[in-house]
């Protein structure tokens, strides 16, 4: 008997069919997508480029989306041609108030389509509602807006940020000097994304600077000033106007001012509120009580009239600004005013190098001190996120 030779294709055929057969079909099982997986969302835009991947949120202005290929996009309405999203998302409209708690029945929910000049929602149950985009304040995940409509609650030792700096001097010679310099800023901003409304805030403040220049024969210089102060601030309005009450200590010893006190509270309007900018401006009736080192103690009814500016610059700097007046009613000579501003520059991670100055003015000191109190220092801060 003779055997007929195959050639080495037909020989490669058969051995795939064997070991297919012996798998159990699984290299084609393999392949399938997994059932369940959830399909991503579809940006086209008017030259049809077409971006893969979620859409994150959108005003009436742009579509801000995260693409698979791209990273973070921002798209004008005027250049998209379509948008579809596989998620949930709510829709709200111009001049509505997004309010924990508040109703949003009338807030259109669920899937979304899109284009350049519409909005269409479809919710589980119900027609689909239609939205012009020129009327789409804000167009959230559904995530999102449940947790600003119904937010958990916030334990009061979360959601701090803010910035805790230090710095020093040491001079070994026939002078010793030895200088301090340190501050804490934290604030507690509810809700924390600054899309939303704001509902309350919690700051704290606190300011030193200690040392002693000595020297053989010579009498001890010593330097102290201390600030701090705390505010509590609730809103009333979608506009920024807020009440606030305040309470604030100061110790100047280079000013012969032992003890400062100031409690009060009045009227305060956040003009600006963005990611990287913020303006506050506000003005208080307040009791201060004036305690120096010599010479009578004070007991007066002022105000405080304030304003205070943060601004995120490119490569992770920050510059932060203050300026407070406040005058006496009953004592008119008694009015002291202070002035800040610092830069931040980033180092490494957490950790940024400081400039920063501080202006303190008492127009009532004792005889042979200065009215004004000037301070400049540096430092390395460790950001509080």
């Amino acid at each position: 008997m003779r055997f007929r030779s195959h050639s080495p294709l037909f020989l490669a055929t058969v051995a795939s069919i064997w070991l297919t057969g012996f798998s159990g079909a699984r290299p084609l099982a393999a392949q399938t997508p997994a059932a369940g997986k959830p399909q991503p969302d579809v940006l086209i835009l008017i030259d049809d480029e077409r971006l893969v991947g979620h859409l994150d949120h959108a005003d009436a202005t742009s579509v801000y989306f995260k693409s698979d290929l791209l990273g973070d996009v921002k798209a004008d309405w005027s250049k998209v041609k379509e948008l579809h999203a596989q998620g949930q998302y709510a829709v709200l409209g111009k001049g509505v108030q997004l309010r924990p708690h508040a109703n949003v029945s009338n807030v259109p929910q669920g899937t979304l389509n899109a284009t350049a000049q519409t909005i269409t929602i479809t919710p589980s149950a119900g027609a689909p509602q239609t939205v012009p985009v020129a009327q789409a304040a804000q167009v959230l995940e559904e995530t999102t807006f449940q947790k600003e409509v119904s937010p958990p609650p916030v334990p009061f030792t979360h959601a701090w940020t803010g910035a805790i700096t230090a710095g020093g001097t040491l001079v070994e010679a026939t002078q010793q000097t030895v200088s301090f310099t340190g501050a804490v800023h934290l604030v507690r901003a509810i809700p924390v994304e600054a899309d939303f409304p704001p509902d309350n805030r919690t700051i704290f403040d606190f300011s030193g600077t200690e040392g002693h220049v000595t020297q053989p024969g010579t009498p001890e210089i010593k330097t102290e000033i201390a600030h701090a102060d705390a505010e509590r601030d609730q809103y009333f309005t979608q506009s920024g106007v807020y009440a606030f009450a305040e309470v604030a200590a100061d110790h100047n010893f280079s000013q012969g001012l032992t003890l400062q006190q100031n409690y009060g509270g009045g009227i305060g309007w956040t003009a600006i509120r963005q990611p990287n900018e913020t303006l506050d401006l506000k003005g208080s009736v307040d009791y201060e009580r004036q305690q120096f080192t010599t010479g009578p103690n004070q007991d007066l009814i002022g105000s405080n009239f304030a304003e205070s500016f943060l601004r995120k610059l490119k490569n992770g700097i920050t510059f932060t600004e203050q300026l407070t007046v406040m005058p006496a009613w009953n004592v008119t000579n008694a009015w002291t005013a202070t002035g800040s501003a610092a830069v931040n520059m980033p180092v490494y991670k957490n950790l940024t190098f400081t400039l920063g100055v501080l202006d303190s003015f008492l127009n009532n000191p004792p005889p042979t001190f200065k009215k004004n109190s000037f301070t400049a220092t540096t430092g390395l801060t460790y950001t509080v996120k």
